[in-house]
C-alpha cells in the first residue's frame, strides 16, 4: 500500500480573506492619521469656494434683475445680492450666513484677505472686480489656487 502525502503548501481562502479584512481595517484607521488635517483642509476649502462661486454664478444667470457677489474676508465668505437697475447694482445684502474657514486655513487674493467676486447677468466675472486670473490662493500645509476668468470659468489649479 502506497500512502500519498497530501502536503499542500499555501494559504486557505479563509486565511486570505481574513488577512485582507485586517489590512483594510488597519488602512482605514491609520491612513487618516498620516495625512495632516490642514493639508486636507486646503483642498476641501478650495472645493467649497468653487462650489459657492458656481452656485452664485448660476443665480446670476437665472436672475438678470439682481447683482450677485461672494465677499471674502479673513474669517470666511458671504454670498450677497443687490437689485440691478440701469445705473448698476444697489446696496448688497447677505443671502445666507457667513461660512467660516477652518483653523490654519488662509484665503487670499493678490495678498489681501478681503476681496469680492462679482458676477454679471451672463455669469461672467465683472472687470471691475479685483480678482481675475490665477488669483485666489488657499493656504494651509499645502497651497492651492483657484483661477477665475472674465468669461466666467472657475477652475481649480
Amino acid at each position: 500500500m502506497v500512502l500519498k502525502n497530501n502536503n499542500n503548501q499555501g494559504f486557505t481562502l479563509v486565511e486570505l480573506v481574513t488577512t485582507i479584512i485586517l489590512i483594510g481595517i488597519l488602512a482605514v484607521t491609520v491612513v487618516p492619521r498620516l495625512i495632516s488635517v490642514t493639508s486636507y483642509s486646503a483642498f476641501s476649502t478650495r472645493n467649497e469656494i468653487i462650489s459657492a462661486l458656481r452656485t452664485i454664478q448660476q443665480r446670476a444667470l437665472s436672475n438678470s434683475d439682481l447683482c450677485y457677489r461672494v465677499a471674502f474676508n479673513a474669517s470666511g465668505y458671504t454670498t450677497m445680492r443687490a437689485a440691478r437697475d440701469v445705473s448698476g447694482c444697489g446696496s448688497f445684502s447677505n443671502v445666507g450666513q457667513q461660512s467660516q474657514w477652518e483653523n490654519g486655513v488662509a484665503v487670499t487674493s493678490n495678498s489681501s484677505q478681503t476681496f469680492d467676486v462679482n458676477f454679471d447677468s451672463l455669469g461672467g466675472i465683472e472687470l471691475s472686480n479685483r480678482c481675475v486670473g490665477n488669483c485666489i490662493t488657499v493656504a494651509a500645509d499645502d497651497t492651492v489656487v483657484i483661477e477665475l476668468t472674465t468669461a466666467g470659468y472657475i477652475n481649480a489649479n
